[in-house]
């Protein structure tokens, strides 16, 4: 018969093992998922006045939906006067803004590119 001490110390190895175990699962699959989604960031600039559809969607956060606003509202309004301008654009709000601000430009050549 184990005593008390005994019983109480084998439960504990057991949960450390347990933990152990789970810990490594999990970063297994955190691992899994990181080689699965390639880090990539953009470098370079987008032209917000004349970009095209693709150019405009390597800005973060700027999809299809998003970029085809900025087309349609440069054929309403014009050229963007400055960057800011960006927030009348259906979908994009000050924290879009602020993500964009830095690849954007008013003049000059898009130069935008994503890389690993």
């Amino acid at each position: 018969m184990r005593s008390p001490i005994m019983r109480g110390l084998l439960a504990s190895g057991m949960a450390l093992a347990l933990l152990a175990l789970s810990a490594v699962t999990v970063s297994a699959q955190a691992q899994k998922n990181h080689k699965s989604t390639p880090q990539t960031r953009l470098v370079g600039v987008v032209n917000i006045n004349t970009a095209s559809d693709e150019a405009l969607e390597l800005l973060p956060g700027i999809g299809p939906a998003r970029a085809q606003a900025i087309i349609d509202y440069r054929k309403a309004k014009g050229s963007f006067k400055n960057v800011e301008a960006l927030s009348e654009v259906s979908g994009i709000g000050e924290r879009a803004l602020e993500r964009i601000r830095p690849h954007c430009v008013l003049k000059g050549k898009t130069t935008a590119k994503l890389i690993r």
